[in-house]
């Protein structure tokens, strides 16, 4: 028997699945339109700084973390254990992948930071909650 049992808590992995649903929708579509569009370079100038990305690198990278966002998502709902472990490195790497964004896009950049940290939260606190509702 685990020493682990179901509370309400058990909604904040289910919350950690949507929101990573969710999140690999938007980073998809934000790939998409990036290797779709013509043109290669995107100039951004800020503060004095100018910023320059390879739009269809950063479209490849979106899509795949996307994809793999979608995937864990909904093996989150399983309750899989590889699955919260592969939910936390995605989410923190797409933090980081965020936080090179600040400059360009600070408002956007700043709540997929948040609610990454929830969904990090959420999976390494309650998530052994969601394989013990499972089983």
């Amino acid at each position: 028997m685990s020493d682990v049992r179901v509370t309400g808590w058990v909604g904040w992995g289910w919350f950690a699945g949507t929101i990573l649903i969710i999140a690999g929708a938007i980073d998809a579509i934000y790939g998409l339109i990036a290797i779709l569009q013509p043109g290669s370079a995107y100039f951004v100038v800020t503060s004095g700084t100018l910023f320059l990305f390879d739009v269809a690198g950063w479209g490849w990278w979106h899509l795949l973390i996307g994809v793999l966002l979608i995937l864990v998502g909904l093996a989150l709902f399983t309750g899989a254990t590889w699955a919260r472990v592969v939910a936390v490195i995605l989410a923190s790497l797409n933090a980081v992948g965020h936080i090179f964004l600040l400059p360009s896009q600070p408002w956007w950049s700043l709540i997929v930071i948040a609610l990454d940290i929830f969904v990090i939260y959420a999976l390494t606190v309650h998530g052994k909650e969601l394989a013990v509702r499972e089983a």
